[in-house]
């Protein structure tokens, strides 16, 4: 057998249909669209329509809202900042900010501020600034002789505008 004497079994390869190439093809005149009407043009898209039985978007329930005021934070962990302190990004010295967490390269983005949250283990006595804190996160940074400044956060102009 030589490449060029290889093909494919018969039947394997089925070519396509030339629709509306007249009624002797079995798909001329209409080309298999029926007859008149919206769905016989082209451009037609009715989304989510069932031939007039409910649709599913209906028959299913409503479930949930979005809420316009939630606020959106920065998770930081106390292990987080440990590992700065020790990698030299951060000074325990200094009150810790949001600013100076987004200089030190632990957040990307501030959003409507920080909240710390217990999840590794601080030694270093820090003083830090956060819109939000858990009890276990506030306790940890006071076991290590630190202390925890929760401030209101900030709302910013489009939410306020909203309420």
């Amino acid at each position: 057998m030589k490449l060029n004497q290889l093909s494919d079994n018969q039947g394997a390869r089925k070519s396509r249909i030339r629709v509306g190439r007249g009624i002797g093809s079995g798909k001329g005149k209409t080309g298999g669209r029926g007859g008149k009407g919206q769905t016989a043009r082209s451009g037609v898209a009715i989304n989510g329509f069932e031939g007039g039985q409910m649709p599913l978007f209906r028959r299913l329930p409503k479930k949930g809202f979005n809420n316009i005021f939630r606020q959106d934070f920065v998770v930081v962990n106390v292990g987080t900042l440990q590992q700065a302190i020790e990698d030299k990004r951060l000074d325990a010295g200094k009150t810790v900010t949001a600013q100076v967490l987004k200089e030190a390269g632990i957040i990307n983005r501030v959003l409507d501020g920080i909240r710390l949250l217990n999840k590794g283990n601080l030694k270093s006595k820090l003083t830090i600034e956060v819109a939000g804190a858990s009890k276990a996160a506030i306790e940890a940074v006071e076991k290590a002789g630190g202390s925890v400044v929760v401030k209101a956060p900030k709302v910013p102009a489009e939410k306020a505008a909203k309420a």
